[in-house]
């Protein structure tokens, strides 16, 4: 493996301290350990084990990963030394983690083992033997490089933006999984807190069968306004190569029936790679929701610290503090939308978010029955096509 470690950064590395010694002690009180930090050293004695037992899981994790998968969950690698230390580890580190992410109630597990690249898997599976590394704490800009395990325990650090040129296995979350749990605890949170929130997925709804009174009541119903993500690229998704960029959406605006803000969670699991085009044809805005034909759209890449339910309470707190400066939201019109969105905006590097959700981009003022062909974004990381569509009852 080439070397990724500077002399200049191993001398610098000497004289400030590595970043799992970052506990601070004085006279007068310990300063308790951050859980961001909690959890990213857990995590680190998970990569130490991995790779103390990697011969033992090698065969196991050969069978399951490949170019279509490249993670092994949790509880199939469990399953191969189901009471040893490092299962007990691993299930500690999962329902830590799934606490402090606030998600707890909405998925049983969360920790996966996955191949960093799919580039990595050609070299492993002909005989190389892997690193096993992690994500380190902190936010990502001040990461000075990631480390890294052998199968003998030797540490390596490894360049935080160059993909390493050895298979390298990361003892991560799966992004998926969490995705959909946290934006279900964010709705769920948002219910609680009197907004009727709703989450927009991909999932193929169920088909029924048709009866006289079904066909009778379809008579009766409108058809459906709707918005659809048609194209879209990012430029940039935010995420050095450990982590894996997860990308959603809030749709910003006003209640139809009261004077109370409007927020819906869109889920964009297929959006994984900066400067590449996707064609979801997915619908993300439906015009009955809101008061006006207008809506904002927020892009945020999920990162890994993050508490949903926390991040929801934000959301709400600063959607509904605007509105009641406007207490006859007809005066203002839809230009209320964008200063929700502006606050939001400027909140989200909030000091109790370490690593938060990122933003990327935003879209104001999307207008129902609007076409949009390939448009920026406005923090110009962003390009999406966007178009109308009225979706009429069933025949």
């Amino acid at each position: 493996m080439r070397s990724n470690l500077s002399t200049g950064f191993m001398l610098a590395t000497a004289l400030v301290g590595f970043q799992t010694n970052a506990t601070i002690v004085n006279s007068e009180q310990v300063v308790a350990v951050p859980q961001a930090e909690k959890i990213a050293q857990q995590k680190r004695q998970l990569a130490i084990q991995f790779g103390t037992h990697y011969r033992e899981l090698e065969s196991s994790l050969k069978a399951q990963i490949s170019e279509k998968n490249l993670s092994a969950p949790m509880e199939n690698i469990r399953a191969v030394k189901p009471y040893s230390k490092l299962s007990r580890q691993m299930q500690k580190a999962d329902h830590d983690y799934r606490v402090m992410k606030g998600v707890e109630q909405f998925t049983d597990s969360l920790i996966e083992l996955r191949l960093a690249d799919e580039s990595m898997l050609e070299k492993w599976k002909m005989g190389e033997s892997p690193l096993f590394a992690f994500e380190p704490s902190g936010d990502e800009a001040d990461w000075k490089y990631i480390e890294a395990f052998d199968v003998n325990g030797k540490e390596y650090f490894l360049d935080v933006y160059q993909m390493p040129d050895r298979p390298v296995f990361v003892v991560d979350n799966d992004s998926s999984k969490e995705m959909r749990a946290g934006l279900e605890a964010m709705r769920a949170e948002m219910h609680r807190l009197g907004q009727k929130a709703d989450l927009i997925t991909n999932d193929k709804k169920p088909k029924f069968k048709k009866t006289k009174m079904m066909r009778a009541m379809v008579q009766d119903i409108e058809p459906l306004s709707t918005t659809q993500l048609t194209k879209i690229s990012l430029d940039n998704d935010r995420e050095p190569w450990i982590s894996k960029a997860e990308i959603y959406a809030m749709i910003m605006g006003v209640n139809p029936d009261r004077a109370e803000p409007q927020i819906d969670m869109v889920e964009m699991p297929y959006l994984d790679d900066a400067k590449k085009d996707y064609y979801p044809n997915q619908t993300i805005i439906f015009w009955d929701r809101y008061r006006w034909g207008a809506a904002d759209i927020i892009l945020m890449e999920q990162d890994d610290k993050t508490n949903y339910k926390k991040l929801a309470q934000l959301v709400v707190e600063l959607a509904e503090e605007i509105l009641k400066n406007y207490p006859d939201p007809e005066v203002q019109g839809y230009a209320i939308i964008a200063q929700i969105t502006n606050k939001i905006i400027a909140a989200l590097p909030d000091e109790w978010m370490i690593n938060n959700d990122d933003y990327v981009d935003s879209y104001y003022t999307v207008m129902q029955d609007t076409p949009y062909v390939d448009r920026p974004g406005a923090n110009g990381n962003a390009i999406a096509t966007f178009e109308p569509v009225t979706i009429d009852p069933t025949h």
